[in-house]
């Protein structure tokens, strides 16, 4: 069966420059002829060109010495109109030598010019052909004075910057998710092992090394379903509904937070009506992991607040918690997958994803996020979405 791809390929290559050269041999070409019609029509109706009548006197007698009147000779208008007939011929002639010799002319000129206008889009593709993945570090860098090509050489290069720092993103990812997979497994494995090796296993110590593996295959379930809800999030929102931040705030506050914390931990919660547009399970596993990231690394003694409304006429999520001093520079680093901060105080069952889906979460619902050092230390934490009846696409998160 024939390539339909090969069928639909042109049998020749019309290039660029081949194609500009023709366009300006064709214009001129024109120009010109409808310059030698008007230069035609102007000569043809000069008032030099008019029909002209020569006149002489004879005697009528026939005595050349007597002359007593004149009488027109034979008129010789028609060979003066002839005349002028060739001549109009003649200069349409010569004019139309000259423009086809001038329109040879400017198809070579326009196919010099077009290659030197076309000389950098030739550099750029050479050097967009020899960059992959590999080497996406190199950029065209088009000199010269700033005009379209140039802006198109920058916008390439600029193209190129981000796709070398998705890549760089995307190879730290999969070098952090294979490590974190890999660690239970090794665990696992090792307890096996370890069991296995013993003289003698008795039911007990069996016993416990199931659960043990049990809980180290939780873990790696729980990573999983992190790596899932990250990726579904960063491909974007499938539908939006109506959502009230309140009530899926509320559900998660009563699902998480214990009524009285063991560790004198003081929950303080505001409520408020903020009404959105969005996914409502992806809203709560937002919720979710900012209230999940405040218990983790809130000291004992220490408070959490939640709180949702209205933040500069956008409904929005607010999350503070006391705890360890964090520098400003890093906290858009906390924001990256399996990113930790070193003073953990809570379960050691995280694996650094909880904000990094957060923000995948806020950028699939063009909400906003702004995250600052506590005063008591601890990160305070601003998700402000799009508002119900005034969707507002474009916005990213800002750290």
């Amino acid at each position: 069966m024939p390539d339909t791809a090969s069928e639909r390929r042109p049998l020749v290559r019309w290039s660029a420059r081949l194609r500009l050269t023709l366009l300006y041999g064709l214009l001129f070409l024109i120009s010109g002829a409808v310059l030698l019609g008007f230069t035609y029509i102007l000569v043809a109706r000069s008032p030099v060109s008019k029909q002209t009548k020569v006149t002489a006197t004879q005697d009528v007698t026939g005595d050349p010495s007597t002359s007593n009147g004149g009488e027109i000779i034979p008129d010789i208008e028609h060979l003066v109109s002839q005349q002028h007939e060739a001549e109009l011929q003649a200069l349409l002639t010569e004019s139309g030598i000259a423009l086809g010799v001038m329109t040879a002319v400017s198809v070579a000129l326009g196919w010099l010019m077009a290659g030197r206008v076309l000389r950098p889009v030739s550099m750029m593709a050479d050097k967009a052909r020899r960059i992959s993945e590999r080497n996406l570090h190199e950029r065209l860098a088009v000199s010269g004075s700033a005009d379209e090509l140039k802006d198109l050489g920058d916008t390439f290069d600029g193209l190129l910057a981000r796709l070398d720092a998705a890549f760089d993103v995307q190879k730290r990812f999969v070098a952090n998710a294979s490590h974190e997979l890999r660690t239970p497994l090794t665990l696992q494995r090792a307890m096996i092992e370890v069991e296995l090796s013993a003289p003698a296993p008795d039911v007990q110590s069996l016993r416990a090394v199931c659960e043990r593996v049990l809980a180290a295959g939780e873990s790696q379930e729980r990573l999983i379903e992190a790596l899932l809800t990250l990726a579904s999030s960063e491909r974007g929102l499938q539908r939006r509904e109506p959502l009230d931040l309140c009530e899926v705030t509320a559900d998660v506050v009563r699902e998480r937070c214990p009524d009285t914390p063991a560790n004198g931990l003081r929950i303080e919660t505001a409520l408020g009506p903020a009404h959105t547009y969005g996914d409502a399970g992806l809203v709560e596993r937002l919720a979710t992991n900012l209230i999940e990231n405040a218990l983790r690394y809130t000291h004992p003694g220490g408070w959490i607040r939640v709180a949702t409304g209205m933040d500069t006429g956008r409904p929005a999520l607010y999350v503070a918690n006391s705890g360890p001093q964090i520098p400003p520079d890093r906290i858009p680093v906390l924001f990256q997958p399996f990113q930790r901060l070193e003073s953990r105080v809570g379960s050691p069952d995280g694996h650094g994803l909880g904000l990094s889906i957060v923000a995948a979460i806020a950028t699939a619902h063009d909400a906003r996020i702004t995250a600052v050092p506590g005063r008591e230390g601890g990160l305070t934490v601003t998700v402000a979405f799009p508002h119900q009846h005034g969707h507002q696409p474009g916005h990213g998160h800002g750290h």
